[in-house]
């Protein structure tokens, strides 16, 4: 019998082969245009005497920065000035993240609510502001609301928060002796809290029977503070509360007009979006896990936190992680109000040294690269999220 000869399929014709090809294509199209560019605006900047190069990071910068999260002064170099600025970006995008989600999901579930009143002024907040260009809210909280508190020398109080057009000056939190030890103590009281966590509940599993994991790893954590208590004989942290000294500030931690606006800002116009996303989860969950739940008697904030809320989680991570990347990227509007974020510091450093495309290749690398952070934790927590199937 004459053995069957196999004929292979050209590889231009596989269609397996064919989409990667058309991608590698693709790409080194996309590649010879940024290079085309590249290449062209050296040599354009050669021909004025400017050479490429990231030499200038460790020159002098020359100009100061009223926040920062690091020690810097006009001596410093570019370099760290950048640095600062970074900072300054994570700051305001951190808190604006965590505020945003803690006012959105408020949002959302108000609107669902049964309470009229309730549910009217959540809808009104949540069309006003997210009908209002960003630009717009930022310039109204710094020149409108911010900038119109009390002048320095009219404010005579001895409270702990005091408010003034220089900015809002709170208490904060101050190291002591012991802080280090609290520290390390709770960290070993946060893992065996973990462990115990863990064990109690597979024993639960095995047994068949409450072993009530949770108060187990409570426990673990009330342990480690009783234990950091008794060899320190002191709290983890001193608070230091704000005073007027002359025409400043000592003591406490002061939040300047142009961080608290941007915050604001970002976090108001973030969550409305946010609220949507969130109303949108919790009709995507079926009717009747929420008639079950009351078939069992359950109150309806319990049937929301419970039953409702963590299946809506599933829906809700996706979109939020976009409006998380676009809030990050919002802060770059801090330029228009001076607040020195990565983008402001860069505008004064290339003004200085016309290092034009160095600083926009900084900026587009920060940017990407916290997105990419953002986006890879978020991915991380949305699978943790989902139902495991078999």
């Amino acid at each position: 019998m004459k053995k069957e000869m196999s004929v292979s399929t050209p590889f231009w014709r596989d269609k397996r082969i064919i989409p990667i090809l058309l991608q590698l294509i693709f790409v080194f199209i996309v590649a010879l245009f940024g290079a085309y560019f590249i290449i062209n605006a050296i040599n354009g900047l050669e021909k004025i005497g400017i050479a490429f190069g990231f030499s200038f990071l460790g020159q002098r910068a020359g100009f100061g920065i009223t926040d920062s999260l690091i020690e810097y002064s006009s001596s410093d170099t570019y370099g760290r000035a950048l640095l600062v600025g970074i900072l300054n970006t994570l700051k305001v995008a951190l808190f604006g993240i965590i505020f945003a989600t803690i006012i959105g999901i408020i949002a959302g579930i108000s609107r669902l609510s049964s309470n009229w009143l309730v549910s009217k002024l959540s809808s009104i907040y949540i069309e006003i502001f997210r009908n209002t260009p960003l630009l717009v809210q930022l310039f109204i909280w710094y020149y409108a609301v911010l900038l119109q508190l009390p002048l320095i020398d009219d404010v005579k109080t001895s409270s702990s928060f005091i408010f003034t057009n220089r900015g809002v000056a709170i208490p904060w939190f101050q190291q002591n002796s012991g802080s280090l030890v609290w520290t390390i103590l709770l960290l070993i009281g946060i893992i065996l809290s973990v462990i115990m966590w863990r064990v109690q509940l597979k024993r639960q599993i095995d047994l068949g029977k409450r072993t009530y994991p949770f108060i187990w790893g409570t426990g673990a954590i009330i342990l480690a503070i009783v234990v950091s208590l008794i060899v320190t004989q002191q709290a983890p942290f001193d608070i230091s509360n704000p005073s007027i000294e002359g025409r400043g500030f000592t003591g406490g931690s002061l939040l300047r007009p142009e961080f608290l606006a941007l915050l604001l800002a970002l976090s108001v116009y973030t969550s409305t979006y946010i609220a949507e996303i969130v109303r949108a989860g919790i009709l995507g969950v079926k009717q009747g896990q929420k008639e079950a739940a009351n078939a069992l008697g359950l109150k309806p904030s319990t049937t929301m936190r419970l039953v409702v809320f963590p299946q809506a989680i599933r829906i809700i991570i996706p979109p939020v992680t976009s409006q998380y990347l676009n809030l990050i990227k919002n802060s770059s509007l801090g330029v228009a109000i001076a607040y020195q974020e990565i983008v402001s510091v860069g505008k004064t450093t290339l003004g200085q040294n016309s290092r034009s495309i160095e600083v926009v290749l900084i900026w587009i690398a920060v940017y990407l690269l916290i997105n990419l952070i953002t986006a890879l934790i978020m991915n991380i927590f949305n699978k943790k999220a989902q139902i495991v199937e078999r």
